[in-house]
């Protein structure tokens, strides 16, 4: 049997780390080359002390923790580039897909299959947060023409060569689940059980919101194609507008005022749909890397180190000093 990676990326979850530890071992403990990758991203609790623990009583758990919290996006990305076997698993601290679950997606890996996302059943997640996501692939799906697998969720298993070729893309707004159709892998879903999870969720209505527009207008162009017919609609009110003051009559100011405000609204929303990829041509030629490590029980690349890999040195003290003054 090859190896298995299990990614478990952390954000302040605290003693949850060691029921996320034992809840894994449990099921996929009999994976001979099993490697546990806790990625710390930026906890602000006793997280990274739980970790610290959990690496030190089990060689098969390995960590990064980041300086600063970066996102899901960039702990998944850095929990592959340091996975140390063939095949990974993404599996969250909150234990919402059991990790037993992990032998369904493997049964189906073996049929020839790059990637194998768990779609929920019977989810226990709260009626609008379903109902978003939904939409949101539907809409994605049916008016902007991204293709992404369907009920997919952050629960998969996948080749760790063909994750690293996805972290390698380095797009300034990753979205793991249209990515994998964009490079062609070859891609299959698994009906997979979902429970409630342990704790709150971390995510937030604006962080939901903001995770869509990377997805509508950063895998494609339709939007921007919009931009144009506004630009068309507007230089028509606008053209109606004139129209109506050469006319004249008494319905001249009401229409003037009319065609003004739907030229304005056509013009702001031209702007605003603009300035969206804009931003996302901004990130995509930003210099700075998606995550930085501060602290880790494997190697760590010099690039992603928050210290560029400069030894640790302590800093000059008074008494060391004392000798050198005249």
């Amino acid at each position: 049997m090859t190896g298995l990676t299990a990614v478990l990326p952390c954000y302040n979850e605290g003693a949850q780390v060691d029921r996320a530890y034992l809840a894994i071992i449990d099921a996929l403990g009999e994976i001979e080359d099993l490697e546990l990758l806790i990625v710390d991203d930026g906890s602000t609790d006793d997280t990274l002390d739980h970790i610290r623990a959990l690496a030190a009583a089990d060689p098969r758990v390995k960590y990064l923790s980041f300086s600063r919290n970066f996102g899901l996006e960039a702990a998944h990305a850095a929990g592959f580039a340091y996975a140390g076997q063939p095949w990974s698993v993404q599996l969250d601290a909150d234990l919402q897909s059991p990790p037993d679950q992990t032998w369904l997606l493997l049964a189906k890996a073996e049929e020839g299959y790059d990637v194998v996302f768990g779609v929920r059943e019977n989810r226990q997640d709260p009626l609008v947060r379903r109902l978003g996501s939904s939409g949101q692939r539907w809409f994605a799906r049916r008016f902007l023409g991204i293709e992404t697998p369907p009920g997919a969720s952050t629960f998969r298993v996948i080749r760790t060569a063909v994750a690293r070729r996805l972290v390698d893309l380095r797009l300034g707004a990753p979205y793991f689940i249209a990515m994998v159709p964009m490079i062609g892998a070859r891609y299959a879903c698994v009906p997979t059980r979902h429970r409630q999870r342990a704790g709150r969720s971390k995510w937030r209505m604006s962080r939901l919101v903001g995770h869509s527009f990377e997805l509508f207008f950063g895998y494609s162009w339709r939007p921007l194609n919009a931009v144009y017919v506004l630009a068309v609609l507007g230089a028509a009110a606008g053209a109606l507008g004139l129209l109506a003051a050469a006319a004249g009559g008494a319905a001249t100011g009401t229409a003037l005022a009319v065609c003004a405000l739907i030229a304005s609204v056509l013009t702001l929303s031209a702007v605003a749909l603009s300035t969206r990829y804009l931003h996302r041509l901004l990130l995509d030629s930003r210099h700075t890397r998606p995550y930085y490590i501060r602290e880790a029980n494997v190697p760590v690349r010099p690039e992603d180190g928050v210290d560029g890999g400069a030894p640790l040195v302590e800093p000059p003290s008074r008494r060391s000093t004392a000798g050198v003054r005249s």
